[in-house]
């Protein structure tokens, strides 16, 4: 697999959003880390999932201040790639998270849970990466999702507003160019994870 320039882009502005714009650019160490996954085949999607278990179990650990390489995260990449793994192997059974945590009013909208309902069916149901027709299911998974985070975000009402607040200034901090195809990315990612935890949806 070869990651696009967007691609590339993406994981770059993933990384400084998460620190908070400092060390804005990949290292020599960092890009050959990146290149080696590259070649490995992790989809750049799962690189930016496991950035974010990497740095919510630094956030616990109080190291704000530690050096940071990419590499440091790969325990996090290995994992995810487990994962997957065993969702390839073991299909539908092994689907993602249910309803229950899913706080009111939205718990109980039946657009929410029927949206809710169609992307986890499609989350269980995903071929391998390699596998024809991969990529197709991956749209409507994509899909299926962005009609969820649509309904929770109306069901948030007055209160997205500060959620797109803090996250304009997140990806302002990161330097991501407004408008630009690595803004619309990041802000897609993180605005539906955003949406999501609101509500106590489980990604």
């Amino acid at each position: 697999m070869t990651y696009t320039r967007e691609e590339m882009d993406w994981v770059e502005a993933e990384w400084v959003y998460h620190l908070h714009g400092r060390q804005a650019f990949l290292s020599g160490e960092d890009f050959r880390q990146l290149r080696e996954w590259e070649e490995a085949a992790v989809p750049p999607e799962l690189l930016v999932n496991a950035m974010e278990a990497f740095f919510q179990r630094r956030s616990k650990r109080g190291r704000r201040g530690a050096f940071l390489a990419m590499a440091h995260m790969a325990r996090d990449v290995e994992k995810a790639l487990k994962l997957r793994a065993a969702l390839d192997r073991g299909g539908p059974g092994l689907g993602g998270g249910g309803w229950e945590g899913v706080r009111e009013p939205l718990a109980s909208d039946p657009r929410a849970r029927a949206a809710h309902k169609a992307w986890s069916a499609l989350k269980a149901s995903a071929p391998p990466a390699d596998a024809p027709g991969f990529l197709e299911h991956f749209d409507r998974e994509r899909e299926a999702f962005s009609a969820l985070v649509a309904c929770a975000e109306a069901a948030l009402g007055p209160g997205a507003a500060d959620l797109r607040n803090r996250l304009e200034a997140r990806l302002q901090e990161a330097k991501l160019e407004r408008g630009s195809s690595t803004w619309r990315r990041a802000w897609a990612h993180h605005w539906g994870r955003l949406v999501c935890e609101a509500w106590g949806i489980a990604p």
